[in-house]
């Protein structure tokens, strides 16, 4: 089966421009790097795939000259170039740093070729290389499947043109709402996602999500400097899904681990994008800068692998509302993945924002910046007068704007903070993380306090 992703548009786009660039997609293992590419080459009347985890493909670059690299390249692979566009991919292009620093000279010598390449852990390739070639490479970011993808994947045309309506009519409400929950049940990761469509009485899930996760560990421990730093690594994997809050990095996972070693550790997930740190922020106007001090909160690759490790998909089949599932964190957790499915050309991550006084402490989950707007955005259920820490942004912030997402059906509220400041909230369903920046220029143009 194949999987419409929204990344195909881009690619399209990349194509069409006459002065394309090399491309490098950068996103974790099993994203779906490689079918993408794949299915994208049947626009291309020459197509040429390397994979440098192959030896005698990785060889190939110890080649300086791009002439005489590309001739060896078409004698390899016995291809004899018809008239027409050609589509080079180098897969796994991590494996070899001198085939990324090539990556230029495709693009100054033969612009005519479209190059592509991806890799898992490109992150660890590109701190080994002197002289990157920046400015003469393009990027695509690729994550799990979002939501609208996976309803492209069930073939559901009609709830996927609902999604896409704004505001999403309310007659869908309850039918997008328990698709989002399977959804949350299923994740994001593409052969999951296959198998699941293909089979919805499958109980092979639970296995590939050993192995996927396995498959990280391994990865990971690869590029660790040592066998202390492998040590950390396997202890911050096996940890990091039961972390409910804001993480310390000294003693991290109740350890004896430094918070040097830690943050090391960390900080190569994070490069692999199989964890993520999620910082806070003080803002409340543009831009939005990240608080590096302060302790964040982890977000793992995929929120159904998270699921699968916490076993929690006896909980979700019997929900009716995601919101307090694992003290909240599972809806807070789709919400994120889903925003940063849809930042294809930046490595983009969200931010939750704080206000931390001696007397009282604030923590509004997510601030997203449309515009030069800065909205916070609370995700959990409950009366519009009990979002405490909203209440607590809407008082310092320069515009009436917020947002609650929730399990229940969009709405807009004019109402005031418990101090007796005027604000609009948009009551937003939770299953329209993937629509967050269409929503709040909808709601900015729309609404005001004389609205």
């Amino acid at each position: 089966m194949s999987i419409f992703r929204t990344a195909y548009k881009y690619l399209t786009t990349w194509m069409s421009d006459s002065n394309h660039k090399p491309l490098l997609i950068r996103g974790a293992r099993q994203v779906g790097k490689t079918t993408l590419i794949r299915e994208f080459s049947v626009n291309f009347t020459n197509y040429i795939e390397l994979n440098l985890e192959r030896e005698s493909d990785k060889l190939l670059f110890t080649i300086d000259d791009i002439d005489k690299l590309l001739s060896a390249i078409y004698l390899i692979k016995n291809i004899k170039l018809q008239s027409g566009t050609t589509l080079i991919f180098i897969d796994e292009i991590q494996e070899e740093p001198r085939a990324i620093q090539k990556l230029r000279f495709f693009y100054e010598e033969h612009p005519e070729l479209y190059i592509v390449a991806a890799g898992s852990l490109v992150e660890f390739a590109l701190k080994q290389i002197p002289s990157f070639p920046v400015g003469r490479i393009d990027y695509l970011y690729l994550y799990p499947i979002n939501f609208d993808e996976y309803l492209g994947a069930l073939n559901n045309d009609l709830a996927q043109e609902a999604l896409a309506q704004i505001p999403a009519p309310d007659y869908a409400h309850s039918s997008l709402l328990e698709l989002f929950h399977n959804y949350a049940l299923v994740g994001g990761m593409p052969e999951v996602v296959d198998t699941y469509v293909n089979n919805p009485l499958t109980t092979d899930l639970a296995n590939f999500y050993n192995k996927l996760w396995q498959s990280y560990k391994d990865d990971i421990e690869k590029y660790a400097k040592n066998n202390t730093e492998k040590k950390v690594i396997r202890h911050i994997v096996a940890s990091a899904p039961y972390q409910l809050d804001r993480i310390k990095f000294e003693g991290f996972g109740n350890s004896n681990y430094k918070s040097r070693e830690v943050s090391e550790a960390l900080n190569a997930l994070d490069l692999a994008k199989v964890i993520q740190l999620i910082y806070s922020s003080t803002s409340i106007e543009a831009p939005i800068v990240s608080d590096l001090k302060k302790r964040p909160i982890l977000q793992i690759i995929d929120s159904g692998l998270l699921n699968h490790i916490l076993l929690l998909q006896g909980e979700i089949i019997t929900l009716n509302d995601l919101s307090n599932l694992y003290r909240g964190r599972i809806i807070h957790h789709l919400v994120n993945q889903e925003l940063i499915s849809i930042h294809n050309e930046i490595s983009y991550k969200p931010n939750f924002w704080v206000r931390e006084k001696r007397t009282s402490n604030s923590e509004v989950d997510l601030i997203y910046r449309s515009g030069n707007i800065v909205i916070p955005i609370e995700i959990k259920s409950g009366k519009s007068g009990t979002l405490r820490s909203l209440h607590q942004f809407v008082d310092r912030a320069p515009h009436p704007y917020a947002v609650r997402m929730y399990a229940g059906e969009f709405k807009i509220e004019h109402t005031k903070t418990p101090a007796g400041t005027p604000y609009i909230l948009m009551n937003l369903p939770y299953y329209l993380g993937t629509k967050i920046p269409q929503y709040l220029k909808y709601f900015i143009d729309n609404y005001s306090l004389d609205i």
